[in-house]
């Protein structure tokens, strides 16, 4: 494409920009069709059932638990995980890769002696632009009541077999497939102990400068019910997305502090469009999105990517039942404590799969967040000069600038700008926040970026 097109300029009008929003314009997803139907109709509960009871199977996976006897505890656990992605990879034509990621954690709160720690991590290579990257994890190691034993049984069945489960029958069912961006599916370890396993993977990413546009953690999604007498929520599944990042830098903060942005990170955006892609009938969830980093008291492996400026989001069940979380396998004044399998729903789980599903392989299908997006603030004006970098994916159709009122969730307006590099538009930008998405020859959408101020 010639300079003169690539730096175009495009003016709306301010009666073109306050004209009403037409239905789901503003929205990146659609209903799934094709590709992504089938994938979704293929997730399988029965296999995750059966994923989720040979994990709690090894008595306990506990980080300290013995890591070469081939029936009991974590060596066992992983070993089997390993074996599965490798069948997996078996049907991939050579696309799926399968390591065992290990390194040696020294001694460190929770870690007495210095420990052999093992992620299992299968790439699934992109077809089109492999080197922009998407990663999906659910922690394998398990805990009771004392976060140092690691004799007694620990079954981990919710906290944290129901992730692996959703991350191994996404390997399985996506090794098949052909997307066009690199998908990472990855049972990372010693979560428990302090994130110790995504740790060193997203740390391992960082050095090699991996172009990691979105990170998913599932971590205790195995049931909409409670178990306390609250009513269940088996069409739920919460998304926790944190607002000021955790990588934020000085510099940017006091950009923040002048002109907002606070709701604008990278991970909002990617709560945004997980929720577009995968709240619908086809999932048959909706997608609860928690404007905050993690619960209070706790955290997850999605921490570790944030750490390292990766967007990243947690997913988690809608009400946990502490009874059976992080608890000796017990029974008390009539109350059964542990996390034990029965208290699992293998349907729900599958379901969160399917909204795993929707939001990786849409990231994957479409192009890449936009580059370089910047607002123009050198002079005082009433319209809006948006700028970004051209991006490189071959389909790549043109761009979309989104807008939304100061005090909106969520974006209510969009304009096609076309295959250009900036845009002005006649709106002022003291009044809204503005987002720039790029979109591909099939319809297919990014999530938004924010723009940063430039001179």
């Amino acid at each position: 494409m010639a300079k003169s097109t690539r730096r175009a300029f495009l003016t709306v009008s301010a009666a073109a920009a306050a004209a009403p929003l037409i239905a789901g314009e503003a929205r990146a997803g659609a209903v799934p069709k094709g590709d992504l139907k089938a994938i979704l109709r293929e997730i399988d509960p029965e296999r995750i059932e059966a994923t989720v009871r040979k994990l709690v199977s090894f008595g306990t996976r506990h980080t300290l638990s013995s890591q070469d006897d081939p029936v009991r505890g974590i060596g066992a656990a992983r070993d089997w995980i390993f074996a599965e992605l490798q069948r997996y990879a078996a049907t991939s034509g050579g696309r799926l890769a399968v390591e065992l990621q290990s390194f040696v954690q020294p001694v460190s709160p929770r870690i007495p002696a210095p420990t052999t720690i093992t992620n299992v991590i299968a790439t699934l290579t992109g077809s089109v632009t492999p080197d922009r990257v998407y990663v999906v994890t659910g922690h394998y190691d398990s805990r009771v009541t004392d976060v140092m034993d690691a004799v007694k049984d620990s079954p981990g069945a919710d906290d944290d077999a129901s992730g692996v489960a959703v991350v191994l029958e996404l390997a399985r069912v996506l090794a098949t497939r052909r997307p066009e961006a690199t998908i990472v599916f990855a049972a990372v370890a010693a979560e428990e102990q302090g994130l110790y396993g995504s740790d060193h993977m997203a740390q391992v990413f960082k050095d090699s400068g991996a172009d990691i546009q979105a990170m998913f953690s599932n971590d205790i999604v195995g049931t909409g019910k409670a178990h306390d007498g609250t009513p269940a929520n088996p069409r739920s599944v919460r998304l926790f997305v944190e607002g000021v990042p955790t990588s934020e830098t000085a510099a940017q903060a006091t950009v923040r502090k002048s002109v907002g942005g606070e709701n604008d990170g990278p991970s909002r955006q990617l709560g945004r469009f997980v929720d577009d892609v995968a709240s619908n009938a086809q999932t048959g969830m909706d997608v609860r999105v928690i404007w905050r980093r993690d619960r209070y008291l706790r955290g997850s492996d999605h921490i570790s990517f944030l750490l390292r400026g990766y967007p990243a989001a947690r997913f988690t069940e809608p009400r946990e039942n502490f009874a059976h979380e992080h608890q000796d396998v017990r029974v008390e004044n009539g109350v059964q404590y542990g996390d034990l399998v029965e208290f699992c729903d293998f349907a729900y789980i599958a379901r969160v799969a399917r909204v795993n599903a929707a939001a990786l392989w849409s990231l994957a299908q479409a192009p890449g967040t936009p580059r370089g997006v910047v607002i123009d603030t050198t002079q005082l004006t009433n319209a809006t000069t948006l700028r970004w970098q051209l991006g490189t994916e071959p389909d790549l159709a043109g761009y979309e600038v989104v807008w939304r009122e100061t005090t909106a969730s969520d974006w209510q307006h969009s304009r096609a700008v076309g295959k250009v590099t900036e845009v002005t538009i006649d709106l002022s930008k003291d009044n809204v926040f503005f987002g720039v998405r790029a979109v591909d020859a099939d319809g297919h959408r990014s999530p938004a970026a924010a723009p940063e101020p430039s001179s």
